[in-house]
């Protein structure tokens, strides 16, 4: 499989881990940037931060234009008619990610996933089920898909992986109730969820990139 095209960013020489940042709908690679360079992860050595360009596709929430998506939206409800095909096909996309990092000696346990909407339902897409322990996964403003087949797909590696799991309160786009059930919904598997809420829409604000940092020491420190 070609490998997805992606930015590198490496905050040191011969970094000891690995951040792979999904972006959200229309979005692409470029859209984290800014946000994990606010990020101070010194104390832990050099990060690999990968911030790959997801496949064009329609999309038919928004009248069937080609636009940067994981995964196909065919109703507002996000959950209705999912589009079980591109999220797999996306999944192998990320998944031949982790394994590009092992070749250049970064093990799963130094890998964290990370993604905000569409991306947040990647990450859990593919973290969930990837077959070898990750260091964790930090899901902002999104939701858990394909949720029925978790508990049969579920890798016994991640089976307690830690989750940091953010969402705005005013969001519109992914109201919050789906973010609480997707929290529900993890917590009833018995994963470890560190849950944040933050008076904001569809975004991302300064307090939650402070509990993200915070976060990511504790999980590669």
């Amino acid at each position: 499989m070609a490998l997805i095209k992606h930015i590198e960013i490496e905050t040191a020489p011969n970094p000891t881990a690995t951040i792979i940042v999904l972006h959200g709908l229309g979005a692409d690679g470029n859209d984290f940037v800014p946000i994990c360079n606010e990020l101070d992860l010194s104390p832990i050595g050099g990060v690999r931060f990968i911030f790959p360009h997801s496949p064009h596709r329609p999309v038919t929430i928004n009248g069937g234009a080609v636009m940067p998506a994981w995964y196909d939206i065919r109703g507002f409800g996000l959950v209705d008619r999912e589009d079980e095909a591109g999220l797999r096909e996306s999944q192998a996309l990320i998944n031949a990610l982790i394994e590009r990092e092992h070749t250049r000696g970064i093990a799963s346990s130094r890998i964290v996933l990370m993604g905000f909407s569409q991306g947040c339902a990647m990450t859990l897409m593919t973290g969930l089920r990837y077959p070898e322990r990750l260091a964790g996964l930090a899901c902002l403003s999104g939701y858990l898909p394909l949720a029925a087949s978790l508990a049969t797909e579920r890798s016994a590696a991640n089976a307690d992986v830690p989750i940091f799991q953010a969402h705005g309160r005013m969001d519109p786009v992914v109201q919050i109730a789906r973010g609480t059930a997707t929290r529900d919904a993890l917590v009833k598997l018995d994963y470890p969820v560190e849950w944040h809420d933050y008076p904001m829409q569809h975004s991302v604000c300064a307090e939650e990139v402070a509990d993200l940092n915070r976060w990511l020491l504790q999980r590669l420190g």
